[in-house]
């Protein structure tokens, strides 16, 4: 019962060249930064990586892409990343964007063990008839597009069907979490860290604040320990450690 891991290094030792990864983070707020870099330090490559959003240049994800560590990459949003959008557009990377509620969905539905669903989320458009660019040539055609799903009428209303997304691994952060695994989410920091930690087969979360087992009422726990394999605490100085995506300041 206790997954706890004292070094992120430990708890990535696994993460084998061409794993898919399932990746928590809303922007710059729940980015699983310091298990994102033990996994740079240990060198993985190839791998596939499904997230709301690739990081940013020097930060979160964006750091294994700089790397050339990341060869796919299923998300909603590119972002400010200057450094996702070049690999994408000059083919060195493939790229799924999907709708984020439509991810959001594909995430949790995988984690629930249902296979696949429809939904009205893209009908009519090229996400439902395919022919979205993948990934590039270098002369700028399209080399890899995506196919055709099949569609269904419920009720008058047309409805795509989308797959449910599984991953090797999972890595999450979580505002606060138990050595048996329950954690604790924190605002936008919620959007996406227990969907991704539900579709991984091995899950990882890093804690900002770790409590003893009993600590956490049950109605306050956003993600029950049987989702999550490895614990990681964090040090306060790594909890307290986090960017601020747009600075706004009174003149």
């Amino acid at each position: 019962m206790n997954k706890v891991h004292p070094a992120a290094a430990e708890a990535v030792h696994d993460i084998a060249d061409g794993s898919s990864l399932a990746v928590g983070g809303f922007g710059l707020s729940g980015v699983p930064n310091v298990v994102i870099g033990a996994l740079h330090a240990r060198g993985s490559t190839g791998l596939s990586v499904v997230s709301n959003n690739c990081g940013v240049d020097g930060a979160g994800l964006g750091i294994l892409l700089a790397a050339g560590r990341i060869s796919r990459v299923t998300g909603s949003y590119v972002g400010e990343n200057k450094e996702f959008a070049r690999q994408y557009l000059s083919g060195e990377l493939e790229v799924e964007l999907v709708p984020q509620g439509t991810l959001a969905e594909r995430l949790r539905a995988g984690g629930a063990g249902v296979p696949a669903f429809y939904t009205p989320a893209g009908v009519g458009t090229q996400v439902a008839d395919g022919g979205l660019p993948w990934r590039y040539a270098a002369d700028g055609s399209v080399a890899v597009a995506s196919p055709a799903k099949e569609t269904r009428t419920f009720v008058g209303r047309s409805h795509v069907l989308e797959l449910g997304i599984t991953t090797d691994f999972a890595l999450v952060r979580a505002w606060r979490g138990d050595a048996h695994g329950n954690l604790v989410f924190r605002r936008a920091a919620a959007n996406f860290n227990p969907l991704a930690a539900m579709a991984g087969r091995v899950t990882i979360a890093e804690v900002e604040e770790l409590v003893e087992p009993g600590d956490l009422a049950p109605d306050e726990v956003h993600l029950p320990g049987v989702f999550v394999q490895r614990v990681v605490p964090l040090t306060p100085e790594q909890a307290t450690d986090k960017r601020i995506e747009k600075r706004t300041v009174r003149r």
